[in-house]
């Protein structure tokens, strides 16, 4: 396994606070998420799309499973120290470096790239990383974008983050975040990953999540269906008949509520994905009559 300590002790770098460097150095997670990355089933076939590949120890261990790695890293520090130490990677072609800011990926277009994309049996496509906290939020949302043009997404993120995406409605974890995801995405946390993996060790535990895409998905995030749930868990204490004003008149909330079933003196909490997505098609559709639209 690479070891991130020695690699920037020879660079003579150190981790960046501002881009959320912690480097991990247990070899037993990082077996860990290569293996939920890839299944014994997949070796040598799936694509794996790594977003924040650092200095490579998660990447050199998905490079011996996966059929290709592109790795992407956005620190032009770490990019020459990685691509020394995968070196022969690279040049047997099973290694790609991306040298990019993650958020900015487009997952769909590096996938449909790939030579075999178009094939009978195109090979799994796999989308992973050890997210950097600040941003977990928006690489989360790159996922919930690139649900059609993937199999897997297995991610590290806070522990915290992972119990909000697992949480069942009528719970206090259960927000907007798990919402939007779980429209595309069946979630399960595999394992908890202690602050003594990683270099420097974070404050906080983390947590290794697989979204398995839904197709279809349970909802399509449409403007209505934005505004919905975040006007629901934007005042979470509130009823709905309160928390939807600022969505669109009374009179239309309480028809849309009427056509998707849903109580307007609930709390957004208690509502299911599929509660949302039957009352956002119902907002859409009152919207496409005041046009005049059939």
């Amino acid at each position: 396994m690479i070891d991130a300590r020695a690699l920037l002790r020879e660079a003579k770098l150190s981790p960046k606070r501002s881009f959320g460097q912690n480097f991990l150095i247990a070899e037993r997670i990082v077996r860990g998420i290569a293996e939920a990355s890839v299944p014994e089933a997949e070796v040598g076939r799936a694509r794996v799309l790594e977003l924040g590949a650092g200095l490579g120890a998660l990447t050199s261990a998905l490079v011996e499973r996966a059929a290709h790695v592109t790795a992407v890293e956005r620190d032009r520090d770490l990019v020459p120290v990685l691509a020394r130490a995968l070196s022969e990677a690279v040049d047997a072609g099973k290694l790609t470096l991306l040298e990019a800011d993650a958020q900015a990926v487009d997952v769909g277009a590096i996938f449909r790239t790939d030579p075999d994309s178009r094939a009978d049996r195109p090979p799994p496509r796999v989308l992973c990383g050890n997210l950097p906290y600040q941003i977990t939020g928006r690489l989360l949302e790159l996922a919930v974008k690139a649900a059609a043009d993937v199999d897997r997404v297995i991610f590290m993120v806070q522990d915290e983050v992972a119990e909000r995406l697992v949480a069942p409605p009528g719970t206090k974890e259960y927000g907007a975040l798990t919402v939007f995801v779980r429209a595309s995405f069946d979630v399960t946390r595999l394992f908890k990953v202690s602050p003594g993996s990683f270099h420097p060790p974070p404050e906080i535990t983390s947590s290794v999540v697989r979204l398995t895409p839904v197709r279809p998905a349970r909802a399509e995030e449409t403007a209505s269906f934005r505004s919905l749930v975040r006007g629901a868990f934007g005042m979470r204490r509130k009823t709905l008949r309160n928390a939807w004003r600022g969505v669109a008149p009374l009179e239309t909330i309480a028809k849309i509520a009427a056509e998707a079933n849903v109580s307007l003196d609930a709390r957004g909490e208690t509502l299911s994905v599929e509660d949302f997505a039957r009352a956002a098609a119902a907002l859409d559709r009152e919207i496409d009559r005041a046009k005049g639209e059939p």
